[in-house]
């Protein structure tokens, strides 16, 4: 077990706890660096869009997980960011460079708008709200045609950096590079938002709203904040995706989107920044996990390939509810007991990781 001795304030605040954490981080990103030469062109795919759902997790991360607010309507924002970078780019003329952090800015600026009428729901009552806007959204993009191309879409262009032509299917590795890039500049920009005091306003408001504002945070300024990055984040997740995918339309940016991107973060790890990355791979695996598994039951009983409507579905259901009632904390709060365990040896003890909650007595009946 690893000792950290803090010798000033700083070390509340730096970025990894000790030098052995920060040079497996660095391993990490060398390997994720070199992946395009260690898989085949099918897992790079996977890999990339993993990361995009990684990106558009970290975005809600920061509401939910942060903040304490909920959204079930996150998917909105999915759409606003595919559609104003495809839109900068086909109808102004804008290279990818400026559009993709134009399309991060309306983005974000679209969350504030919703923070603001939103700001003073709790609850059950702010995730209605947020499902509301989730599903007006879908029907604005069909409404919206001669804009939006409703029902039948729009083509995302291939992206064009300084001369340099990326493509899902002509360079995939360049498309993975890029996203990886984003990645890395989206959890650079999320520590650090954590150390700061804005970040530790999120937690107050998180943790307790009376508190907070006892403690001079200004609750309603911070909320749209919150819900303005959060939005900017998954609204650069959402142009991503419009290129990972080629062709968007309504359908692409249903609320069952919102209640995935939701269900994803819940099972990866509600709060840290690492769940948004584990629920992204549970996310991105579990479709080829399946297709994989029916093949492989098929052949071996002789029967041809058959798809069951719903599977999918219900199977991420079953994994959402094994979570809840065996594991809230997901799966990196697993890998934390995990490694406390062995660490510990033999004086770990199951209470260590017992859940607790201390109300106000101003909070007890909302």
């Amino acid at each position: 077990m690893r000792t950290v001795f803090k010798t000033s304030y700083d070390a509340d605040i730096d970025l990894f706890r000790h030098s052995a954490q920060a040079g497996w981080y660095v391993l990490l990103t060398v390997i994720a660096v070199a992946l395009p030469w260690l898989v085949n062109t099918f897992w790079l795919g996977e890999a990339t869009n993993m990361l995009i759902w990684a990106i558009a997790g970290m975005g809600l991360m920061l509401l939910v997980g942060q903040t304490g607010q909920a959204s079930l309507g996150h998917a909105a924002f999915l759409a606003v960011g595919c559609y104003a970078n495809v839109l900068l780019q086909q109808r102004l003329g804008l290279p990818f460079i400026l559009s993709f952090p134009l399309c991060g800015l309306i983005a974000g600026i679209a969350g504030v708008l919703v923070a603001i009428p939103t700001a003073r729901l709790h609850g059950i009552y702010l995730a209605i709200a947020t499902l509301a806007i989730g599903i007006l959204i879908d029907d604005l993009i069909v409404v919206a045609e001669p804009l939006t191309g409703g029902v039948m879409g729009l083509f995302a262009p291939d992206i064009s950096i300084f001369g340099l032509t990326i493509n899902r299917y002509g360079n995939p590795w360049l498309l993975y590079w890029l996203v990886l890039f984003v990645t890395v500049l989206v959890v650079l920009a999320y520590r650090n938002i954590q150390r700061t005091p804005l970040g530790r306003s999120f937690a107050a408001i998180r943790d307790s709203e009376v508190s907070a504002k006892a403690m001079g945070v200004n609750v309603a300024k911070t909320k749209a904040v919150s819900f303005g990055l959060s939005a900017a984040i998954t609204g650069l997740a959402g142009a991503l995706m419009g290129h990972f995918a080629g062709i968007f339309n309504n359908e692409t940016f249903n609320i069952i989107i919102s209640i995935q991107l939701l269900l994803m973060i819940v099972i990866g790890g509600l709060g840290p920044i690492h769940g948004a990355f584990f629920g992204a791979m549970v996310v991105a695996v579990l479709p080829q996990a399946i297709a994989i598994s029916r093949d492989l039951v098929t052949g071996a009983l002789g029967m041809g390939s058959v798809a069951i409507p719903g599977m999918e579905a219900a199977i991420f259901g079953i994994i959402l509810m094994v979570f809840i009632l065996f594991e809230p904390m997901g799966i990196y709060g697993r890998w934390l007991k995990i490694r406390t365990y062995f660490e510990l040896f033999p004086f770990y003890r199951r209470d260590m990781f017992r859940r607790q909650r201390s109300y106000l007595k101003t909070e007890r009946m909302r």
